[in-house]
């Protein structure tokens, strides 16, 4: 018989189509930060623009801790707070010791310096989940920054350290003393951080971070050292946290004890909340509320604490997702077709909210002017109106437009509810139908 011919080699191929709406996202993305700055011009606005790109890595990194990995830190701010330190000493040898590095890697500087001090706490740190890691992490933040005000001769004392981060070799015109050069330079930081967070997510070191939070006991189970993903997904944040730090030192150019005191943390868990932990997107949101609420609310008012946390409540009760969830819950219900039956109900429900918020608002300004500015008289400008604090008929009208909003927000609130659970009952019998095709 004829030998039998080698079988030929089958070759496979698979074909991998490119994910058109990602690609149309980053781009986005990419071009908003190119055309931010071009768009809002003046001095302020670049700056914000600038303090939004250094939140948006730092809220980014701690929800590698909190959203995906579970880790409630009260202390993540140690490690932004030793990257800017750490960033504005390097800025310091490079401006007068001449140390040959260019400015523009200074924020790498203070996320190799965080992730060092990551890997020597973060042991400890991660030995412990839930609420022994969150209470370590709080213990570690008010240690260092006692010893922030116990070492002035690294950490400054009260004053803090100061630099210039016009020094070195000035390369193509840039000297990143005008605030656009350094805006550029923090936007670029603030996409690739960005993009390399997102694709940590897509690792199985981020995935196994997933099941950790999830279900510790089952990973176990499997073989994994629940610890040891916690640590090294730790040490990461960490360094992310370490650059915005970074970053914040070259755009103030002083680095104070504020920058790793309790405050500083509590304000990224905040926010990062307030955001929505729960997707990727949402600190993002949570970093530019985190601006906006520092910058512009706290010049309005002297009471933007309390609106801030009253914010916070109503989240916490009304929406725990975030703001992220809101968003996602309402593109699942434009993808059926159903949104726009909802516009008028959103739109009472603002108008409503709007009426107690003014109401409520009257009141908290009136309390705050009688307690800070009783030196002024009893009388306030209050959205073009004026108020008397020792008036009656400001406190009874404050009250009637508050609790009148409240009965009016209440029917809305209710119809939408009734309105929104017959749109889900339908979504739910619309999916079963096509999962029975």
């Amino acid at each position: 018989m004829p030998a039998t011919a080698p079988r030929a080699a089958t070759a496979y191929y698979e074909f991998k189509p490119h994910n058109i709406g990602r690609w149309i996202v980053w781009g986005f993305f990419a071009a908003l930060l190119l055309v931010a700055p071009l768009v809002f011009t003046s001095s302020l606005s670049q700056t914000m623009l600038s303090q939004m790109g250094i939140a948006i890595i730092v809220c980014l990194s701690y929800n590698m801790l909190l959203g995906q990995g579970g880790m409630l830190s009260f202390g993540h701010a140690v490690y932004s707070g030793l990257g800017s330190f750490l960033a504005i000493h390097t800025l310091n040898l490079v401006s007068k010791n001449g140390l040959p590095l260019p400015v523009s890697l200074v924020p790498i500087a203070g996320g190799l310096a965080s992730m060092v001090f990551a890997v020597i706490l973060g042991w400890v740190t991660t030995k412990k989940a839930a609420t022994p890691f969150a209470m370590i992490t709080l213990g570690i933040g008010e240690l260092v920054w006692a010893m922030s005000l116990m070492f002035p001769e690294f950490f400054g004392g009260e004053g803090g350290i100061s630099g210039n981060r016009v020094a070195g070799p000035v390369r193509f015109g840039i000297t990143f003393g005008p605030q656009i050069q350094l805006y550029y330079l923090i936007a670029f930081y603030t996409f690739v951080c960005t993009a390399l967070m997102f694709a940590f997510t897509r690792t199985p070191l981020g995935r196994m971070l997933n099941a950790v939070r999830d279900n510790p006991e089952r990973v176990e189970f499997v073989g994994y050292d629940t610890q040891k993903v916690r640590y090294i997904s730790f040490i990461i944040a960490a360094f992310f946290a370490g650059i915005s730090g970074g970053l914040a030192a070259l755009n103030f150019e002083i680095v104070t004890s504020e920058v790793v005191g309790g405050p500083r943390s509590g304000a990224y868990l905040l926010f990062t909340f307030l955001g929505g932990a729960t997707f990727f997107f949402g600190p993002i949101i949570g970093a530019i509320l985190m601006v906006l609420a520092f910058v512009l609310l706290s010049e309005l008012t002297k009471a933007w604490l309390l609106y801030l946390g009253l914010v916070f409540l109503f989240m916490v009760m009304y929406a725990p997702g975030g703001i992220a969830s809101l968003i996602m819950m309402n593109l699942r219900v434009a993808a059926f077709g159903r949104l726009k039956e909802l516009w008028v109900s959103y739109l009472a429900l603002a108008v409503t909210a709007f009426i107690v918020l003014i109401g409520a608002a009257a009141m908290i300004e009136m309390v705050y002017h009688l307690k800070l500015n009783a030196a002024l008289g009893p009388e306030l400008k209050f959205m073009g109106a004026t108020l008397n604090a020792h008036g009656v008929n400001s406190w009874f009208g404050s009250a009637f437009v508050m609790l009148t909003g409240l009965g009016l927000f209440e029917v809305t609130r209710r119809h939408f509810l009734r309105q929104w659970g017959e749109i889900q009952e339908y979504i739910e019998k619309e999916m079963k139908r096509r999962e029975a095709l």
